[in-house]
């Protein structure tokens, strides 16, 4: 059993170093976490909102040009295989996209998935579930433009909001609600939680779940971005949380934590952001 009071949370500057190491030191590519992501959500999404069954059931997507864009539109696919009636609109012309993005709206073209750009919207539609993927941790300022349009549409649908990662308008880090932010049901964040969400109110992100993206996070070296979630660590083994080891370096301190986990078969060193749930119901304490 997790006790999630014992999970440090992280700013979106932390965030940032973390996807850093995972692609460049660690090799793990963006589609790989992308696909974990976005098959959570859909999980989730079935299981929290429909009844444990997608068949039939009506479902927009809205999705940015960015990694939750991405994992929105791996959602979109996994709800669509399990027989839901779903509808992608996104900030931006497919031609638009770029890289992995852009390779996720193919795919949903190729399945015959209803898309367009937000203007394409219809009116009113009776929905079971609205998912947002317009805008993640990397927020630069309040949304606007088609962005801000969505948030707005999707505010004033009778209709569930299950976010992915963030609350679209929500800053990760200071929690603050900018003009205009999603008012999520649920949230579901991914790999450790985001400072901003235990800051923010209720009505903005809703009930919190925790998603393993499938990562094994190793922090072996305190300093810069990394300093704060060290800190977090250490108050943590002082409540009887996961021990914390020092390392000069990155490198060492992976070999450090390879070494102990296969000789003990324990997880003893820094972190891991693998839990033993992949997808954790998260109860926040307000700090």
């Amino acid at each position: 059993m997790i006790d999630t009071n014992q999970i440090p949370y992280l700013s979106a500057e932390q965030m940032v170093e973390v996807d850093r190491l995972m692609v460049e030191e660690y090799g793990i590519k963006l589609i790989q976490m992308m696909e974990n992501a976005g098959r959570h959500l859909a999980v989730l999404a079935k299981n929290r909102f429909l009844g444990g069954n997608a068949e039939n059931k009506k479902i927009v997507v809205l999705a940015g040009s960015g990694g939750n864009g991405g994992g929105a539109m791996v959602c979109a696919r996994n709800l669509l295989n399990w027989g839901a009636d779903v509808s992608v609109h996104l900030t931006r012309e497919m031609d638009l996209l770029t890289g992995t993005i852009q390779h996720q709206g193919v795919i949903l073209q190729r399945l015959g998935v209803q898309m367009g750009v937000w203007d394409n919207l219809f009116e009113n539609p009776q929905l079971d579930l609205i998912v947002d993927g317009i805008i993640g941790y990397s927020l630069r300022g309040a949304p606007r433009g088609r962005a801000a349009e969505m948030i707005r549409w999707a505010n004033t649908q009778n209709t569930p909001i299950l976010a992915l990662d963030n609350p679209s308008g929500l800053n990760a880090t200071t929690g603050k609600a900018l003009d205009p932010t999603i008012r999520a049901s649920v949230t579901m964040t991914l790999a450790l939680p985001k400072i901003g969400l235990q800051k923010a109110q209720k009505e903005v992100v809703g009930e919190i779940y925790l998603a393993d993206i499938g990562v094994e996070y190793v922090f072996g070296v305190p300093g810069g971005a990394i300093e704060p979630l060290y800190n977090a660590l250490a108050r943590s083994e002082r409540a009887a949380g996961p021990r914390s080891v020092v390392a000069r370096h990155e490198t060492g301190a992976a070999f450090m934590a390879h070494g102990y986990s296969r000789n003990s078969g324990k997880l003893g060193f820094v972190w891991s952001g693998t839990i033993s749930e992949d997808i954790l119901k998260f109860n926040i304490t307000k700090p």
